[in-house]
Order: C-alpha cells, then structure tokens, then sequence
C-alpha cells in the first residue's frame, strides 16, 4: 500500500516536470531588445515603430553619445509609453542618478562603471526614498516601485561571470569593456551565468540570431551595432530588431 502511494507521487512528479519541460519548449523564445545611445528626434521615431522594450539614454559626459537631462526629458516626450527609458550612468554621484529618475527623463537605471555593490545599496535606498517623496502628495493605492537597475560587467574571465552572478542589481549586463565599443567578448564565458542576463558587446544584425541561439540571453543590448558615421543608422536599427525577434 505504501509502495503504491510513493509510486503514485513519483509518477505525479515525473508528469509534472515533463509538462514543465514541454510547456518551455512550446514557448516562443521572445528576448527582450534594448537600443542604446540614442540622441535624435529621428531615432525615438523609429524606435517607435520597432517598438523594442528599452532604449538607452547616455549620461556620461565622456561618451560621444552624450545627452544632457534636459535632452533626455524632451526625447523622452517623444518616445512611446510602451518602451522603457534607460539611463546609463559611469561611476555618477547617487545624487545625479535620483535628479534625472525624479525629472521623468528615465525609468531604469543602468551602471557602467565601477559601482560597489554598497553603491548599489545606497542608490536604491536612495531611488526609494525619491520616489516616496515624489509622490507623497498625490495619495496612492500603492506605492511606485523603485526603479529597477541594471549593471554592467566588463567580462575577461570567469571570475567577472561570478561577479555579475551575484550582483544585487536587479539585472546584470554582459560586455566587453566600457560599452558602444562594437568589441565582442568571449561568448564561451556566459555559458557560466546562472541568472538572466543582457548580452552586449560587438553585436549587429549579422550575429544577433547566432548569438541568441546559441547563449539564450535574457535580452540584447546594441548602439555602436546600428550606427554608421557615429549616428544611428535607421536601417540598421530595422534590421536588429527584425534578427533578434526572427531568434528562436
């Protein structure tokens, strides 16, 4: 009797992770696409029309893809409510961070530098605590979440996977080096990750699909990939989107 209800659970358990396994297997792989970079009227336009899940605002005065908080807000103005505004930050005083977020100018923020994980900490604490008094005059059924953060990995060797592996970012990034340098790493080293993740790093619409099938990533993120002459190429931006979501 006994030996027959054991048997009954372990067969129980068997079909159960037989149709978890068919279930996945019957989901279309849709990985998410983020356009970093952007600067112009016309790229917001056409980002509208692809309709990726992020774009990426550059705030690090150092980048030739530069945009200051104002120009930021007036792109965000033009860009769909579907589509997530990113802000990249390098090594920004928390303060910097919590202004632009409270502006309007972004929903995520994305760390490319040398942020601590403390740094982390006490930026979202900080996010939090801006978005509490943001919105403590207008009564709220519940309260706005804090903005979810991103951070990069500058990936040589498997001990930076392990970094990104325990990163208390809500979702880490995989590159090559600083970011937009259209250097590829080596791929065989994401093979280790154990969380979601975003891939970067050298990709364009002639590698993303063997990219994604092969590594299966959480999402990508492009810029230098869908520029030509420094600028973001319209066409190219077409044709990234249309190999990623042709991926499976």
């Amino acid at each position: 009797m006994v030996a027959g209800v054991y048997k009954a659970i372990e067969e129980a358990e068997n079909k159960y992770w037989e149709d978890q396994e068919r279930a996945l297997l019957e989901r279309k792989y849709a990985p998410k696409i983020k356009l970093c970079g952007l600067s112009r009227a016309e790229d917001i336009a056409c980002a509208n029309e692809l309709v990726p899940d992020y774009v990426g605002f550059v705030f690090a005065p150092q980048s030739k893809r530069y945009v200051s908080p104002e120009q930021a807000l007036e792109l965000k103005a033009l860009l769909s409510p579907e589509i997530k505004a990113v802000g990249v930050f390098v090594d920004a005083d928390v303060s910097e961070i919590v202004s632009i977020v409270q502006s309007g100018a972004i929903d995520v923020v994305q760390l490319h530098g040398h942020e601590s994980e403390e740094y982390i900490g006490h930026l979202r604490f900080a996010l939090a605590d801006g978005a509490g008094e943001r919105y403590k005059s207008q009564p709220q059924l519940v309260m706005p979440l804090c903005p979810m953060i991103f951070k990069a990995f500058s990936v040589k060797s498997l001990a930076d996977v392990d970094d990104a592996n325990i990163s208390c970012a809500d979702y880490v990034l995989l590159d090559a080096g600083s970011g937009g340098t259209g250097t590829a790493f080596n791929w065989d080293l994401a093979r280790a990750m154990k969380r979601p993740y975003l891939l970067a790093g050298g990709l364009d619409c002639n590698n993303v699909r063997e990219a994604l099938e092969t590594l299966h990533p959480f999402g990508v993120d492009v810029s230098s990939g869908i520029e030509s002459n420094g600028l973001k190429d319209l066409d190219k931006m077409r044709a990234f989107v249309t190999g990623v979501r042709s991926a499976s």
